[in-house]
């Protein structure tokens, strides 16, 4: 597989998954259970949008070996608007992916539905725009 319909492919999958991110983002007072569909909602979206950024700058010529490497290399080329926030937002996907804390699940939530959805959301619009 080419690495331009790689991405695409990608593309295609971060979008499914941002969408659920932007449904889940409309509960106004989620419940606990809901916070937790969030916060996965979220641990997936930023997977794939890293996954995404990754086979998008290698199609391009880039050598990417992590997500930090993934961040670091789309904001260099104008793919992130952000790099910090996005370096924030791996931290915090970090540390939900390995562990629960009520109070830590509330202030991530916070800050998904606060930054780190905008950051999605511009880098959805940027690759939706570079597949036209």
């Amino acid at each position: 597989m080419t690495n331009d319909i790689r991405w695409q492919q990608r593309f295609q999958n971060y979008e499914k998954a941002f969408l659920l991110l932007e449904r889940a983002l409309t509960i106004a007072t989620p419940s606990e259970v809901e916070r937790g569909g969030i916060i996965q909602f979220y641990e997936m979206a930023f997977e794939l949008a890293w996954k995404l950024m990754k086979d998008y700058l290698e199609q391009q010529g880039f050598t990417v070996t992590s997500p930090r490497d993934a961040i670091k290399q789309a904001f260099q080329a104008n793919i992130l608007d952000d790099g910090q926030l996005w370096m924030d937002a791996l931290s915090d996907r970090n540390l939900t992916t390995h562990t629960y804390d009520e109070s830590k699940a509330i202030e991530v939530v916070s800050k998904i539905k606060s930054h780190y959805f905008q950051a999605l959301q511009q880098l959805y619009r940027h690759m939706s725009s570079e597949l036209e």
